[in-house]
């Protein structure tokens, strides 16, 4: 016997969601007597224990123990034979622990008697193999436990027809959920089938489709009718019972119907269906899904905006006439096999309702934007719908009548000139920045946007002439229209002119000048209240574009000439020519540096003002000496200045420094000498920049004061001043012994003698010669030539000589030379 499933029957579907009782959403569960699970035909089932429960076995049973997760069946005979099942939890650890109870027959929950059957083994305490429980014919012993005792299982039970057992399943230890097969000879009543399902494995019916049909219409919740369903479930049988619910477990403990009639929840849901055998009890669970959705299936439409006209007389009063149909077929635009009602109305109450419904043709009667509420009943499902657009009476922009006079000032008065019409624009629409004008000649042509004409630079053809504005509000797209008076005006201004002096630093012929010092001359004579603008080309200044500051620095170098606009409340009075000049400054030398050697002293020098490439008589001169003439003479050092003006009053300044100088004085000589690198340092002191030369006026000079390496001599020192103030000089002497002297009457070194002695320098030292033992050869006279070599007349061998050399100054030497022949 096939047992329909439902969620406690389902061996396959509990198996793979491990579905267990915590999940249900309301209190009553299988685990109490009064809630048991009715068992129908005698299929295996897998479940989950949650719970106790009210505790309801405890005492009534030889085995211990009581409810700890529990679940009640209640099974009912159909044939007689034996009552055998076999318990096996999911998992296979063996600390699973499940007990059990049976009470009967004919036992009721409120008396259920001692239990005929239990076993509360612990199959961990016990050493079993397995954790499986249950009763076999296999078994004699019909209780074990608890604890240790036994192997978990227990005798089967002979059963007849008819009689009614409740059986407890119990999990004191473990989580795992269990399967439940049934071994004996005996039969359940069979469960009741749904003949709307043909396959009877599945358990769900095909998914309901509806629309949200009840007010408000955006809920996603509207009613839902059964009662074909439940007629069709029944086909007619007058023991079977069906039920809706809103929980499988409310279905299972049959709970809480929903009637044939109900309100479903919003969107999606899914709805038990109970099918009970009233006479046996056995009952099989289907679920139904519920999708409930607001009828969507058209377009919502956009803002219907319309300009205010005056087909009501008035094209400022903010009222037009709207034509719903163009909304209709927005709404309706590419939904194939469209069956539409649409209605309009002012509220959306009344939308609801299907009330005052607006005519096709609708004139507003108060302020847009207006909030217009659609009706859409599909004429097929009678699904209803609801959107909304806003209507908009958008205002005509401003467009004023204005005029605009110009100035006839191309030399020719015959009343025709050039007109920037960009300048009206915002007296025209009171300056909207959303407005855009275009100018037409006729009013047809603004009207139909043809043949517009250059704003930027009009030539008028007559004098006045009328043309006409098209303004276009650039946001809404409404569009007004006015006449534009041109009328060219011969009056006139004075010309002027302004010259300054290229001193801004750079003499490049730019200079910056204030305009506003000619407004004087060019409104000379004209009435009181004109108003000036200055322009850089005659053109800007006729059609009014590209304004210049009162400070502008001319774009053409040297001489430019720029326009004055002058305007009577922006008609134009006038344009005059501003000559601007920027002169030239006087070419000089700024700055210049010369000497004065303060030896010349009362000679004087020349200093003249630097002119360049022109002739000073074409100059003005102003000297810090009170002098005015070209060139001055001075005869001392210090800074002179002198303005140079020229003709246009332009000038330059020049600085001339004028620096010190002098001969040099020498303060002192200092010589080393008589060693192997005799020096002379000459000290001097004065305001000059000086060089050095030794022997020779003419040099070559040095810069450095001291000279190295000086062989034994008389010598003059020049110290000449670099800014050639003159030369100073002065003998030195340098003191030294010749090493060898050769008297072998060649005439060249014949005689040896001590150097750098003269009758100015060292003239009483004192020369003594000896011979290599000591002898005294000769005693020289120190200005004299020297030693020849000879002794008493004779002469004396090649050999070293000694000396003893006693200068003036108290300085003794004494050392050797070589006489070779």
């Amino acid at each position: 016997m096939i047992l329909k499933p439902n969620l406690f029957l389902n061996k396959y579907f509990l198996i793979i969601s491990a579905l267990s009782f915590s999940i249900f959403c309301l209190g009553q569960e299988p685990n109490d007597c009064i809630n048991a699970v009715t068992v129908c035909g005698n299929s295996s089932f897998s479940f989950d224990v949650n719970g106790q429960g009210v505790e309801e076995v405890q005492g009534l049973s030889d085995c211990g123990s009581g409810e700890n997760n529990s679940i009640w069946f209640q099974v009912t005979i159909a044939t007689s034979g034996t009552l055998a099942f076999t318990l096996t939890p999911s998992s296979t650890a063996i600390s699973e622990d499940y007990d059990f109870f049976l009470f009967g027959p004919n036992a009721t929950c409120g008396n259920l008697g001692q239990t005929i059957r239990c076993s509360t083994t612990n199959p961990a305490a016990a050493n079993q193999g397995n954790n499986r429980t249950g009763m076999s014919p296999d078994d004699p012993d019909p209780n074990e436990g608890p604890g240790a005792d036994g192997d978990s299982f227990v005798s089967d039970l002979d059963v007849l027809a008819g009689e009614t057992y409740f059986l407890v399943i119990d999990r004191p230890i473990g989580n795992s959920p269990f399967s439940l097969e049934w071994t004996g000879t005996a039969t359940f009543p069979e469960s009741p089938s749904n003949p709307v399902l043909t396959n009877p494995n599945i358990t769900s019916l095909p998914p309901l489709e509806l629309c949200d049909r009840t007010a408000p219409f955006d809920d996603d919740i509207t009613q839902v009718d059964f009662t074909s369903l439940t007629q069709d479930i029944i086909n007619g049988a007058n023991d079977v019972a069906v039920s809706y619910h809103i929980s499988e477990n409310d279905a299972t403990i049959n709970i809480n119907p929903l009637g044939n009639i109900f309100t479903s929840f919003p969107i999606t849901q899914t709805v038990f269906i109970r099918i009970e055998n009233t006479v046996t009890g056995c009952f099989i669970i289907n679920d139904i899904v519920i999708n409930i959705t607001s009828f969507s299936n058209f377009n919502n439409p956009s803002t219907y905006q319309l300009c205010d006209d005056d087909t009501d007389g008035d094209d400022q009063n903010g009222q037009t006439t709207f034509d719903f149909d163009v909304k209709t077929q927005e709404i309706e635009n590419g939904i194939l096999g469209a069956n539409l009602n649409i209605s309009y109305h002012l509220s959306e109450g009344d939308a609801v309702a299907n009330t005052s419904a607006l005519p096709t043709i609708y004139t507003n009667t108060s302020a847009t934007p207006t909030e217009i509420f659609a009706r859409i009943e599909d004429i097929n499902t009678g699904c209803v719908g609801f959107t909304s657009f806003n209507i908009i009476v958008a205002a005509k922009p401003i467009a004023n009548d204005v005029s605009l006079i110009q100035c006839d000032e191309d030399g020719i008065p015959e009343g025709f000139t050039t007109f920037n019409l960009n300048e009206i624009n915002s007296e025209i629409t009171n300056n909207d920045a959303n407005a855009i004008i275009s100018y037409y000649l006729s009013q047809t042509d603004a009207e139909n946007e043809t043949d517009a004409i250059n704003p930027d630079a009009f030539e008028n053809f007559f004098n006045p002439q009328i043309i006409y504005a098209r303004v276009t509000n650039t946001v809404t797209g409404c569009v007004s229209f006015s006449e534009v008076s041109l009328e060219v005006s011969t009056t006139s201004s004075n010309d002027a002119s302004i010259a300054v002096c290229d001193a801004d630093g750079t003499e490049d012929g730019f200079a910056t000048f204030n305009l506003n010092d000619t407004n004087a001359i060019v409104l000379a004579g004209a009435p009181a209240g004109l108003d000036l603008q200055y322009y850089e080309t005659y053109e800007d200044a006729l059609v009014e574009v590209n304004p210049l500051t009162a400070n502008f620095t001319n774009t053409i170098p040297y001489n430019q000439t720029i326009y004055t606009r002058v305007e009577n409340a922006n008609a134009c009075y006038g344009i005059s020519e501003i000559e601007l000049t920027v002169y030239e400054l006087p070419d000089i030398e700024t700055e210049f540096e010369t000497l004065y050697c303060l030896n010349s002293f009362p000679e004087t020098i020349v200093l003249d003002a630097g002119v360049i490439n022109d002739s000073p008589s074409n100059y003005l001169f102003d000297w810090s000496t009170g002098e005015d003439t070209a060139t001055i003479e001075v005869d001392a050092p210090g800074t002179y200045n002198v303005r140079v003006s020229n003709v246009n009053g332009c000038f330059k300044d020049r600085t001339i420094t004028v620096l010190p100088s002098n001969i040099a004085t020498i303060d002192a000589i200092e010589v080393v000498d008589a060693s192997n690198n005799n020096t002379i340092t000459v000290l001097v002191s004065g305001e000059g920049d000086y060089e050095y030369a030794l022997d020779d006026i003419d040099g070559p000079y040095q810069d450095s004061n001291i000279f190295e390496d000086i062989l034994p001599g008389l010598y003059t020192v020049f110290v000449r001043d670099k800014n050639d103030c003159g030369i100073s000089e002065e003998l030195v002497s340098v003191i030294g012994f010749p090493k060898f002297f050769t008297p072998n009457g060649d005439g060249v070194n014949e005689f040896w003698q001590v150097r750098g002695i003269s009758r100015q320098f060292q003239p009483n030292t004192s020369i003594l010669i000896f011979d290599r033992y000591g002898k005294l050869l000769a005693e020289l006279n120190p200005l004299s030539g020297g030693w020849d070599g000879t002794y008493n007349g004779a002469l004396m061998p090649s050999s070293d000589y000694w000396f003893k050399v006693q200068l003036e100054d108290g300085r003794t030497f004494t050392s050797h030379f070589s006489l070779v022949r």
